[in-house]
């Protein structure tokens, strides 16, 4: 559940003869994360998100009947409105966590997500991304709870959810 943007030309991580660049392990932020098995190249394309593609309303009535609300989940939204459920079908790149100051992002190509280090990554880092998450209703502080960050990165907002957009109202005439 990120906001979507169109993908510089990557670089292409091989792992024919290498192994994949990242790995899955107990992470200190949450549950599990994936780490930089080795430097990763700033602008690299590390792995695809995948999972199930399902609609918006399938995906609420997974949650439902989980018993657990939405934001608990590998869901990752997807242009076109429908999501991907890295839940089903997934990969590692479900495992990658959240960071309000990240080391990678998030393209949409083609209805496909990539996952792209921002940065030159060094070996054993914690590779994440900014969820971003958009919630309509009121960022209440109940819900800020629920969406909260334990990123710990100097530039932490506290919450998962991306920022509510204003809408500003003309001035009054005097």
């Amino acid at each position: 559940m990120t906001t979507k943007r169109t993908t510089p030309t990557p670089t292409a991580t091989s792992t024919a003869a290498t192994g994949p660049s990242y790995e899955v392990r107990q992470s200190p932020i949450h549950g599990n994360g994936v780490f930089a098995r080795k430097p990763i190249a700033a602008g690299e394309r590390i792995i695809e998100y995948r999972g199930e593609r399902i609609s918006w309303d399938a995906a609420t009535e997974r949650a439902e009947k989980a018993g657990g609300p939405v934001n608990h989940t590998f869901y990752f939204s997807l242009a076109d409105g429908r999501v991907i459920d890295g839940g089903r079908r997934g990969n590692e790149a479900r495992w990658i966590n959240h960071a309000c100051s990240p080391n990678c992002e998030a393209f949409e190509e083609d209805g496909k997500v990539y996952i792209h280090a921002m940065h030159d990554i060094d070996a054993g880092s914690e590779l994440n991304y900014n969820y971003a998450l958009i919630y309509e209703e009121r960022h209440t502080p109940k819900l800020k709870k629920v969406f909260a960050c334990r990123c710990g990165t100097p530039g932490c907002t506290g919450t998962m959810l991306a920022p509510k957009r204003r809408t500003r109202t003309p001035a009054a005439s005097k």
